[in-house]
């Protein structure tokens, strides 16, 4: 199961998301220093019924919330380092092809950079050493050869599309970023 399943499942199960029990877990003082793992585990199994494995991945979200973040250029720049460090003129240049659609937000992580409008997640940009993934959300559209489905990948977006070179980059691959920005209201 991916990390991405055990959060749905505990969405499903008890209502809330990650955001939800990082306040609750400031509430209960878990996100003091010294608080051990096994009492929030104790405590989400007695509270929300939720096994060791759901648990601990609730763990590592509160782990991580504690993690100081670099500011978005930083986030960006790290993920663009390296044997990635190729990608970024491709990404800076999609960015500014996607400008005409209206404003873009990004929202970078550790291992992929989230594009936006307002609050809403249309797609997503994955560089690695020899490739760049593009993941798209467009959920009523059937995937194809060339725009496969997510799956295990990444299930914040419904397909996926490897680019290895910038010039993949086609009206094509455009219209399916234009679609999904318009769906993301």
């Amino acid at each position: 199961m991916s990390f991405q399943a055990y959060l749905d499942t505990i969405k499903e199960k008890t209502g809330k998301g990650p955001s939800d029990f990082i306040a609750l877990a400031r509430a209960k003082g878990f996100l003091e220093p010294g608080t051990k793992a096994t009492q929030i585990v104790d405590w989400l199994k007695d509270e929300y019924d939720l096994g060791r494995g759901h648990a601990m991945a609730i763990v590592a979200i509160l782990k991580d919330s504690q993690t100081p973040r670099g500011s978005v250029d930083e986030r960006i720049e790290k993920l663009f380092s390296g044997s990635k460090a190729g990608w970024r003129e491709t990404y800076e240049g999609l960015l500014n092809r996607l400008s005409s659609l209206g404003e873009i937000g990004t929202g970078p992580t550790d291992t992929y950079v989230s594009l936006l409008r307002g609050k809403k997640k249309f797609a997503i940009l994955q560089p690695g050493a020899a490739h760049l993934d593009i993941g798209i959300k467009r959920k009523d559209e059937p995937a194809t050869e060339r725009f496969a489905e997510a799956g295990s990948w990444n299930a914040m977006v419904t397909h996926r599309v490897r680019v290895t070179d910038a010039r993949e980059i086609d009206a094509e691959v455009m219209d399916w970023l234009k679609k999904a920005f318009e769906a993301a209201k």
